[in-house]
């Protein structure tokens, strides 16, 4: 595998793989207290040009843990496409490092660097997509229920990267995906496409009614509404998104045993309520937790064969 860019680009039986070695991993720290040094000797490169603690925590840790090294560059340091072209920073890095882990604004320079790099690329968040939160999420998921095949996962909120990324590991693994938003933050007609081009399998339901879209959820899942870059419109979409947030009032419609996910940062009182996030139904603190144990999982795949 060349990296790490779209959940589309793999099988389900590969990314059942990395979800089982991610598995196998946090079982081994979790009873040992520490991992097997499979990265000894290995160093990846960590690009962030957004902020991040989860992101940046678990790759570094990842690494960490497992006998390797991680060297964390902010955007400012390395200024892909502006300091230095996207294909020259590939060539370096993959020349002193064995990966080339991502953060960015713009897709487009996460599909540059794998072009140009001799060594793993791994998405750790574009505009367009998250891949390792929604495996992670899937992770989750799994844990909990004991399965995947067949659970209802309800979005709802923007229709943004995570919801994407959310909606073709649903269709990868035999999930149904509600996406459930204001119309006018609804994935585009082309996204919607392309997602059923990349995943014909899956099972995607359109809402913009909150109650009716939990009412057979088994996981309800939002992000911030205003996600970074959209500073300026926040106000507005504090407006727009009224009576999507994740509430007391909204649980109580969905199935009983249905629980509560949220990628983080939470916004608390917007997006979701304290009583949400804190209730014995949310998993958002094992959710953020297991961002470490797939990265380490997907990360063994790509620079340990395993």
């Amino acid at each position: 595998m060349k990296g790490f860019i779209a959940i589309a680009e793999y099988s389900a039986a590969e990314l059942e793989h990395m979800l089982e070695i991610s598995a196998r991993l946090k079982k081994q720290l979790k009873e040992t207290g520490r991992n097997d040094p499979i990265f000894a000797g290995k160093t990846a490169a960590l690009i962030f040009e957004k902020p991040s603690l989860r992101t940046r925590v678990s790759f570094t840790q990842a690494m960490l843990q497992c006998g390797g090294n991680a060297i964390t560059l902010t955007g400012e340091e390395v200024g892909l496409g502006k300091r230095e072209p996207e294909k020259d920073v590939a060539r370096v890095l993959s020349g002193m490092c064995d990966a080339i882990v991502a953060r960015v604004f713009e897709h487009q320079k996460l599909l540059e660097l794998r072009q140009y790099s001799s060594k793993p690329v791994v998405n750790a968040l574009s505009d367009y997509s998250h891949p390792c939160q929604a495996m992670a999420d899937l992770l989750t998921l799994k844990e909990h229920f004991g399965r995947l095949r067949g659970l209802t996962v309800t979005y709802v909120g923007d229709g943004n990267n995570v919801a994407r990324s959310l909606a073709v590991a649903c269709g990868k693994f035999g999930l149904r995906f509600v996406c459930c938003t204001p119309q006018a933050y609804a994935l585009p007609g082309e996204d919607l496409d392309h997602l059923m081009a990349q995943v014909p399998q899956l099972d995607f339901v359109v809402s913009h009614d909150p109650t009716d879209a939990v009412r057979e959820a088994d996981a309800i899942y939002t992000d911030t509404w205003t996600s970074m870059g959209q500073e300026a419109e926040k106000q507005q979409r504090i407006r727009d998104f009224n009576g999507f947030q994740i509430n007391a009032k909204l649980m109580a419609a969905a199935p009983e045993t249905s629980v509560v996910l949220h990628c983080l940062p939470a916004y608390r009182g917007l997006e979701i309520t304290d009583e949400a996030m804190e209730s014995p139904r949310s998993l958002v603190f094992p959710q953020a937790e297991n961002r470490l144990h797939f990265q380490k999982g997907l990360l063994a795949v790509l620079l340990a064969g395993l």
